[in-house]
């Protein structure tokens, strides 16, 4: 399965922003454009940070398979840094499908 590192920002306003660079499956990663992120309170108390996820919050760094590959042996997989919006996926939206 074809791999990327991707890099993932929503400007939350005045409340901040959510970053998170991570390794994905690219058909995982095209598959969750459209569906609903639920992060919580992740920017602070009652900030509730949720919303859809779409093309324009996602970064294709790379998509170097024997690049990828290396970087995972030495890294790991996942996540990187910040926040992997695949991993806050709602889980009733998914449940509807």
């Amino acid at each position: 399965m074809s791999k990327v590192i991707a890099k993932f920002h929503w400007d939350c306003g005045r409340m901040g922003d959510v970053n998170g660079l991570f390794v994905a499956d690219k058909a995982v990663l095209e598959a969750a454009y459209g569906k609903q992120v639920y992060f919580g309170e992740i920017l602070g108390k009652h900030s509730e940070i949720y919303g859809d996820l779409d093309v324009g919050a996602i970064t294709i760094l790379t998509e170097d398979q024997d690049f990828i590959a290396k970087f995972i042996e030495i890294m790991g997989g996942g996540k990187i840094s910040g926040y992997n919006p695949l991993s806050y996926l709602n889980e009733d939206e998914e449940d509807d499908e």
